[in-house]
């Protein structure tokens, strides 16, 4: 020893140094650190290098003063120590390609450097260890430089080992025994380092700048790292959150400000959809296999707890950080969506067993529900979900109303101020506007189509007694919807008012059906009064529509069904601001279902409506009948078939004759131009076919002939649709009526068998009536059908409801320009004309046997020859004109 002490410490060859003992080490510190850290600056030589750091971690760290470290050591070499692992990085990373099982000097090489760096790893490790292991509590400024070099470190390893295939494409056997070795080597540096970092404390009332940069340095160097690993290592993966959730709560106080929560927000929900997507995958090859108790099923509860730990975690960090997640709610609104898109009853679901879609549900959704809970109050989520603007693809639109029914049931038992929050309108910005929840779950609900006519089918509710039954999409938004309705705050009633106004006037059938139902249901469950008030304002409507829509049809079977709501009182008064003996009211009584009345009061208000519309449609046959009055007369006819309806039996014989008569003398009036030319007519005619239907057995079969004449003349002509079904009306009601031979047509005997004498006309026929026309269509073919559809059909249809198509008015025809009525002259030349032609006929006739066709022919033409006698005798020059 007394040799050894003759050379200065500073002298003494690094083999020397490193078979000193542990007292010479600590005593030799203050001259041997200098020189030692002075050789690793200078060094060129990467094995030196290591040799160094080895030295200086195992044999000098343990005596160093822990809390000048940062100074003394690790802000000396540690930089250092990272370019050094970078410049191996490189060179490992570039010299890969040329790595082959001939070319020994490059596998040499390659195999030196992992060795190398895995060594380096240790040396890192040991530091940490050494940290540990010395203090109680760490001080972060008093080691800043080892957590942001590590993580370097740590990261660049977890990228090349995840790239290797690609970096070493073919060759990656010759070095994957260092490759593991280094990644073990990381893994290890990095649970180390993590135990370290969980030591750190950090006072929230001493304000150190530096130590809280670092901190959030720390945490968001650790994400990346996460996004490394996400598909190597499961549990590693896991666990690494684990501590980045710990550490964000465990520094709140003094970090919530700088940490970048929306790259947190937005790793957890892409690594939920990531993992929610490998429980799918594995659910569906199971499915494909039918095997559970295989590798494929661990895998799947494996992978099935994985998500429930990330939206646990989700869950945490949104409770904690809520307030400064603004610029994240707009991610949290897609990763439900995303999930539910893919989840059943969803026309895009995965194709998984009824078994894994209980597993998922049980595990994984019931953990992520209270999501939902937890940004009810949290106004830029609202804002998010409730945008005005929300254009969502199609396989996201069912998600968005089940979301939106998921919110209704929240905000049942919230206070008024967050219910208010989500039903009130509001301009968020210049830019952006906020509907409200009741306006937003009518528009969504419309835009699931495909869903609804599918039909898919939901969970049930159960009830007392009785098993769980699954209901379709219709079933579950309104009874979601109604519940909901009967928790509202009575100080948003305006509110819900307007958007079930709304709803009903929308040109979307379904969507006005699920307002009325939600409507009948606020009827019923509100007050006598509140119900009256509705059918008020309802009736008031329907008096100011200006022609025939749409608009006023929703109204009408609105009103309808609400005045069976109505109680008898409220009915009185109802009768008494609108009496039906007033012919302006008839607009209102032709929607109005007389068996809502009680017998009297029924019996009553029929009567005076049937006077009422006798009276007027007599004035009017009696008068100057003009096309512009056709709109009161047709009004007059629906009220008097709606008497006929629904409370026939409380008219006398009297009544129903009048009605009778009214309708037969309208009904010869018409002809195939009228008919044809005008909506009105048109219109007319539909009404008064039914009516005329009502007294069938009592019609002068005359009356009948002419009426079916009239039909197969105008069907030739193409009328409109609510026109042939008037016809079918009136055929159906004809029954077993007889007609007399010397009045008859053809007869049904010879109709049915000439409509039935194709084939293919007999097997659609079939089809039609045993619901048969899609039995070869597979499930799986009739949702992708679907799905094409809803595609193809939402966006014209979404133009339609933007720019409020109407249905075409019924407004009469603009009149033609009035031609010079024909001379005398042009009547008598016409006439001799047609006289000349059936004195043609009679001399044929005197030649030879007249052919099989004739006679048909002949009493067609008498059939025209009567028209013209009639329309003589009625003098309609002036209605025609």
């Amino acid at each position: 020893m007394s040799q050894e002490r003759a050379v200065p410490a500073s002298a003494v060859p690094l083999e020397e140094i490193s078979s000193w003992p542990e007292e010479l080490c600590r005593r030799e510190l203050p001259s041997v650190l200098p020189r030692l850290l002075s050789m690793y600056q200078h060094s060129d030589s990467w094995i030196e290098h290591i040799q160094i750091l080895k030295i200086i971690v195992e044999m000098f760290l343990p005596h160093m003063n822990h809390l000048t470290l940062e100074q003394t050591f690790f802000s000396q070499v540690l930089p250092k120590t990272v370019r050094l692992f970078d410049d191996m990085m490189y060179e490992l990373t570039s010299q890969a390609r040329e790595l082959s099982s001939q070319n020994l000097e490059i596998q040499s090489t390659l195999r030196n450097i992992l060795q190398t760096m895995v060594q380096l790893l240790g040396a890192l490790t040991g530091c940490v260890q050494h940290v540990c292991a010395t203090q109680e509590s760490v001080i972060l400024e008093n080691i800043h430089s080892l957590p942001s070099s590590i993580l370097h470190v740590i990261k660049s390893t977890f990228v090349h080992c995840k790239n290797s295939e690609s970096v070493y494409s073919g060759r990656l056997h010759l070095v994957a025994d260092l490759l593991q070795a280094l990644f073990k080597e990381a893994y290890s540096l990095q649970k180390q380092l993590m135990e370290l970092l969980d030591m750190v404390c950090m006072n929230p009332l001493i304000d150190e700048h530096d130590d809280i940069l670092n901190m959030v340095v720390v945490i968001h160097s650790l994400l990346d790292i996460c996004s490394v690993i996400s598909s190597m290592d499961h549990a590693f993966h896991a666990n690494t959150w684990k501590f980045i959730i710990k550490q964000s709560l465990k520094h709140q106080s003094v970090i919530k400000s700088q940490l970048k929560h929306k790259d947190i927000i937005t790793s957890l929900c892409e690594d939920i959809l990531f993992s929610f997507h490998a429980c799918l995958r594995l659910a569906e090859q199971m499915m494909q296999s039918d095997a559970q108790d295989n590798a494929d099923y661990r895998l799947f509860q494996k992978t099935l707890k994985l998500c429930r730990f990330f939206a646990n975690s989700l869950l945490h960090y949104t409770k904690e950080f809520l307030p400064l997640l603004s610029d994240s709610c707009c991610t949290l609104h897609q990763l439900y969506l995303q999930i539910y898109s893919k989840f059943p009853p969803s026309l895009y679901a995965a194709g998984i067993s009824k078994p894994q879609q209980e597993e998922i549900a049980g595990t994984f959704l019931v953990t992520l529900s209270p999501l939902i809970s937890q940004l009810l109050t949290f106004q830029p989520f609202v804002d998010v979900v409730l945008d005005s603007k929300l254009e969502l693809p199609c396989e996201l639109q069912f998600p968005q109303c089940l979301l939106l029914v998921v919110i209704m049931d929240e905000l049942s038992s919230r206070s008024e101020d967050v219910q208010a929050l989500w039903c009130t309108e509001s301009q968020v910005s210049e830019a952006t506007a906020r509907v409200s929840l009741l306006k937003a779950i009518f528009s969504s609900f419309e835009q699931c189509s495909g869903e609804l006519s599918l039909p898919v089918h939901l969970q049930g509710v159960k009830s007392k007694g009785q098993a769980e039954v699954a209901i379709t999409l219709y079933q579950h938004v309104c009874i979601h919807l109604c519940t909901f309705i009967a928790s509202l705050h009575p100080s948003l009633f305006p509110e819900l008012d307007t958007a079930l106004l709304n709803a009903v006037l929308s040109a979307n059938m379904i969507t006005s059906l699920l307002a009325m139902d939600a409507w009948c249901f606020l009827a019923r469950y509100g007050t006598a009064e509140l119900c009256a008030h509705h059918v008020t304002i309802t009736a008031h409507l329907i008096k100011s529509c200006p022609g025939e829509c749409y608009q006023l049809t929703n109204l009408s079977i609105l009103l309808r069904r609400l005045f069976f709501f109505m109680a008898p009182p409220q009915q009185v008064e109802f009768i008494q601001k609108f009496p039906p003996k007033e012919t302006e009211n008839l607009l209102l009584w032709q929607y109005i279902s007389f068996q809502a009345l009680p017998a009297e009061l029924r019996k009553q208000t029929a009567l005076e409506v049937s006077r009422a519309g006798i009276a007027w449609c007599m004035k009017w046959l009696g008068s100057n009948r003009t096309l512009e009055e056709l709109e009161s007369l047709n009004t007059v006819l629906s009220a008097l078939l709606a008497v006929c309806n629904s409370s026939g039996e409380a008219l006398d014989m009297g009544q129903q004759m009048a009605i009778k008569e009214v309708g037969s003398q309208l009904s010869i009036l018409l002809n195939v131009k009228l008919v044809i030319g005008q909506p009105y007519v048109q219109q007319t005619l539909s009404l008064l076919l039914p009516l005329l239907g009502f007294f069938i057995q009592a019609l002068d079969p005359q009356l009948i002939s002419q009426v079916i004449t009239l039909q197969t003349s105008l069907l030739k002509l193409e009328p409109p649709d609510h026109v042939r079904l008037a016809f079918l009306d009136f055929l159906s009601s004809l029954g077993k009526l007889f007609i007399p031979q010397t009045i008859q047509g053809t007869t049904h005997e010879e109709i049915v068998p000439q409509c039935l004498s194709s084939e293919e006309t007999k097997e659609k026929v079939v089809s039609f009536l045993e619901k048969t026309g899609f039995v070869d269509e597979t499930t799986a073919a009739r949702v992708e059908r679907i799905k094409q559809e809803k595609g193809t059909f939402w966006e014209p249809f979404a133009k339609v409801i933007q720019e409020g198509t109407k249905m075409p008015s019924l407004q009469p025809c603009v009149k033609r320009a009035r031609h010079e009525l024909p001379s005398e002259d042009e009547y008598r030349s016409t006439l001799q004309a047609a006289i000349a032609a059936l004195e043609a006929i009679e001399l044929l006739l005197q030649k030879s046997p007249p052919p099989d066709w004739l006679l048909m022919e002949m009493e067609t033409l008498q059939e025209r020859i009567d028209k013209l006698k009639r329309q003589v005798l009625s003098g309609l020059d002036h209605f025609v004109n």
